[in-house]
């Protein structure tokens, strides 16, 4: 195990016990991956059957681009998981991490037929930037990964539709700074909807300029650093164990 290896998967640990703090796990499911740098194109998974509160660097699986285990372990890996992060992984190398939630407001505007609007500060920021998947069922079937690709194109973040959200990124904390606005966004929605009161919408030349803005933001390094460092402090304080 190389060195940038066991970075990665305390990194990876971390995103776990984070997304369990602020409320985005799903009792064993869901996932967050992270592609091990080298020519094997490896990466690593949560062990299906743990609660993300439960994860440790030492207890990620690590498999191959067909989803295949690799190392020695105790643990299966979720094959819906398998399905969505080996077609994303081959298929967008710059995308080394993606996390894939089933939150309440997430799912919600998941399950909107208009998605998510334009028209509060986060889903402003993110003009242009959101792909759609159509559902299919549980995503377990080869067949639906060109669908899925295609979909996704040259964007990060998904939405998919009767299911749930998705964020990929350059880094783990911009997958996860990438998933949060995302997050926020969904949660405002659904907000300003259930006072049943009409929104205000954004003009086109504001959502121009908001993307133009994101864009420049984007040519620099990935984003996301200083907030992940912040809630790895937090869970550090609360439960080192993500370390072991």
């Amino acid at each position: 195990m190389t060195q940038t290896e066991q970075e990665l998967r305390v990194q990876l640990a971390a995103c776990y016990r984070i997304f369990d703090h602020i409320g985005w796990s799903e009792m064993i499911f869901n996932h967050i991956t992270a592609k091990v740098p080298g020519p094997d194109h490896h990466f690593l998974i949560n062990p299906y059957g743990l609660h993300y509160s439960e994860v440790k660097a030492s207890n990620l699986v690590k498999v191959d681009i067909d989803g295949n285990i690799v190392e020695d372990t105790d643990y299966a890996v979720n094959p819906a998981g398998i399905i969505i992060h080996t077609a994303i992984h081959a298929a967008r190398p710059d995308v080394p991490c993606i996390a894939h939630t089933h939150t309440n407001a997430g799912m919600a505007v998941a399950c909107s037929q208009e998605g998510l609007r334009t028209d509060n500060f986060y889903s402003a920021l993110l003009h242009n930037r959101i792909a759609y998947h159509d559902f299919e069922g549980i995503t377990v079937m080869d067949d639906e990964k060109p669908r899925l690709i295609a979909n996704l194109g040259d964007k990060s973040l998904m939405i998919l539709r009767n299911h749930g959200l998705l964020a990929g990124g350059r880094s783990i904390p911009e997958a996860f700074i990438n998933l949060w606005a995302m997050e926020r966004a969904c949660e405002v929605q659904v907000a300003a909807d259930s006072t049943g009161r009409p929104s205000i919408p954004v003009s086109d030349d504001i959502l121009a300029k908001s993307e133009q803005l994101m864009a420049m933001q984007a040519m620099g390094g990935p984003a996301g650093e200083l907030e992940f460092k912040a809630f790895t402090r937090l869970i550090e304080k609360i439960d080192p164990s993500y370390k072991d």
